[in-house]
């Protein structure tokens, strides 16, 4: 097929040999099946933001840092370099899961580098080696069911582990493949301690997953991951290989207003004090 605009710098340079055919195209990426040498792999094409249709991105970069302070200001302007710098965060933000997730023990789509927008990696395939078909399109047992969505819930709370909420995840965002479900699409991967979304996300993730396996394992829709996974979090105790039950008491136990309150009058009054004595000094 015709060589795209956006890959064809990578085929100039001998990185990419041959663009065998497009994948598919999504809300803020087309991806290719390209020919390395002899390896097939897959080049993800980034969209501009201006051509992206991906919903409330702010929710999903709230907590990424930017280090250089002229990228920052560029960015709150939105300048054309501030837009550009806010392009390659987006885009390295899913580079940058994707090597971590991968060394959490998470399975994801081998990265290769991203150049110029280009994200190559890893082309899942079956074992007809086929691309591999996506979640929603696979049918299975109960039992199988069961233990990939113990094994989703294994990949979740190892992404939270290293501080990663996907964000997205759903059937649509997991290819199955002989060794079980992958993990793809994560450009908007949350920064959990970061991002004042965290919870409700971490638990649409959760839910999503449970949701679509409980088609064929029902008691899997009753369950409470999602709030025990985030209790063990916020406790800091929560550990790769915890063992999850999926059952979640919350505390019934109501707030001591009054005693909150005397903390904060407390708190006022030794810092009231506090103040006193650094006037006396200057005096």
């Amino acid at each position: 097929m015709k060589v795209p605009k956006r890959i064809q710098p990578l085929v100039d340079d001998g990185i990419i040999d041959e663009v065998m055919s497009r994948l598919m195209s999504g809300k803020e990426a087309d991806v290719f099946i390209v020919r390395c040498g002899t390896e097939m792999r897959c080049a993800k094409v980034y969209k501009e933001a201006m051509k992206r249709s991906f919903k409330k991105a702010a929710e999903y970069t709230e907590g990424r840092k930017v280090r250089s302070g002229r990228r920052a200001r560029a960015m709150d302007k939105g300048s054309r370099y501030g837009r550009k710098q806010q392009e390659e965060i987006w885009q390295n933000a899913e580079v940058s899961a994707l090597y971590s997730l991968a060394e959490a023990g998470v399975r994801v789509p081998k990265a290769y580098g991203c150049i110029d927008g280009v994200l190559l990696m890893e082309l899942i395939t079956d074992e007809k080696g086929d691309v591999a078909p996506r979640l929603d399109e696979v049918v299975m047992p109960a039992e199988q069911a069961r233990e990939d969505h113990a094994l989703m819930m294994r990949f979740i709370v190892r992404m939270l582990c290293v501080g990663i909420i996907h964000g997205d995840l759903s059937e649509f965002n997991v290819l199955v493949d002989a060794d079980g479900p992958v993990v793809i699409d994560l450009p908007q991967a949350v920064n959990a301690a970061a991002n004042n979304q965290a919870k409700g996300m971490l638990a649409r993730d959760v839910n999503n997953m449970s949701r679509y396996y409980g088609q064929y394992a029902p008691e899997l829709l009753g369950a409470h991951y999602a709030d025990e996974i985030w209790a063990h979090y916020e406790e800091g105790d929560l550990t790769p290989e915890i063992a999850l039950t999926g059952q979640f008491e919350a505390s019934g136990q109501s707030a001591d207003v009054d005693a909150v309150l005397e903390e904060i009058k407390a708190a006022m009054a030794e810092e009231q004090a506090r103040q006193e004595r650094i006037n006396g000094a200057d005096e």
